[in-house]
């Protein structure tokens, strides 16, 4: 399923504009501006950084993803020798931008992956509005609606079993702790497949440039990003 969304060259990672544009919008349903193609603050988004890894690595019963940049479209990436639990990803400029931390078993079944890199990009693309906009009214803080940052800080999984049949991704708890014009955010999420639970996780994100909650203005950022899903 990456195969159209990336390229490997000489041993180099590489992501264009309208590849990483592209995965946003038409599989992640991620419509976030700084994917946008002619975007002047560009940068490849996190999921799919995190499915490239699966993609590279397969898929381990205990993952830790941690990002550390944002990755715009002419930095090369080098994914490491298959070798450890901890891999570290830089770009062809020496500067790190994901670690991972890996512990169980692994699966390289395309199959299994595939299905699990839909179901969490999926729920990851329903983060804004459908779960961010709620959580920042209850704390009565938004993000800049003129320039909107959002930014992927970090995400975890853990699978009791990698069999995976049909699996399913059911959002559980998401909080917001504010520290004056920043916000993280943490959205958990449970893994079940034919009825039974299989494991869980945590996606982390950074709010920045918070301010004071304007209903009025924050719907018209809601209507603005619905309006780009809807083309």
């Amino acid at each position: 399923m990456l195969e159209n969304y990336y390229k490997i060259d000489q041993n180099r990672v590489r992501v264009t504009r309208q590849q990483a544009s592209d995965f946003a919008k038409q599989v992640a349903n991620d419509f976030n501006p700084i994917h946008d193609v002619d975007s002047r603050r560009f940068c490849v988004p996190g999921d799919l950084l995190f499915s490239m890894v699966l993609d590279q690595y397969g898929l381990s019963q205990e993952m830790l993803f941690t990002f550390s940049g944002m990755v715009n479209d002419n930095v090369p990436l080098i994914f490491p020798a298959d070798e450890g639990d901890e891999l570290v990803i830089t770009g062809e400029n020496g500067k790190e931008y994901l670690r991972l931390a890996r512990n169980g078993q692994t699966t390289r079944d395309k199959s299994t992956i595939e299905k699990l890199i839909r179901i969490y990009v999926a729920f990851s693309g329903q983060a804004f509005p459908h779960i961010l906009v709620p959580l920042m009214e209850s704390e009565r803080v938004m993000i800049n609606p003129e320039r909107p940052l959002v930014i992927y800080e970090s995400m975890t999984l853990h699978l009791d079993r990698l069999k995976l049949e049909a699996p399913r991704l059911q959002p559980t708890e998401q909080t917001l702790e504010v520290n004056g014009k920043r916000g993280k955010v943490a959205l958990s999420f449970t893994f079940e497949d034919q009825g039974e639970t299989v494991g869980g996780g945590v996606k982390r994100m950074v709010l920045s440039g918070l301010r004071p909650y304007d209903a009025q203005q924050m719907e018209q950022v809601v209507q603005e990003f619905l309006q780009r899903q809807q083309g």
